[in-house]
């Protein structure tokens, strides 16, 4: 739901650089999903952005739970680890 409304929102102007083949690609991809490059490249950031904001937030909870001096013990990672080398 999030990407159908946004295409409908304001918009601001804004220009960037880029290479050749990139547009190519941007275009290619832009044609096959029967939408323009403008929606293309805004739901490219959008979910960028979403990935990137959630990796920070989830370092940030990171660095508070160490500062908290919250760590595994080691049992624990011997469990995690035991766990993973088995899949």
């Amino acid at each position: 739901m999030r990407r159908a409304t946004m295409y409908y929102m304001a918009k601001e102007t804004m220009s960037i650089r880029i290479d050749p083949e990139v547009r190519e690609a941007l275009d290619g991809v832009a044609s096959a999903m029967d939408r323009d490059r403008t929606w293309v490249v805004n739901d490219a950031l959008s979910t960028y952005l979403e990935t990137y904001r959630w990796q920070i937030e989830h370092i940030q909870q990171g660095v508070r739970e160490a500062n908290a001096d919250k760590f595994a013990s080691s049992g624990e990672v011997k469990k995690v680890m035991a766990r993973l080398r088995r899949k």
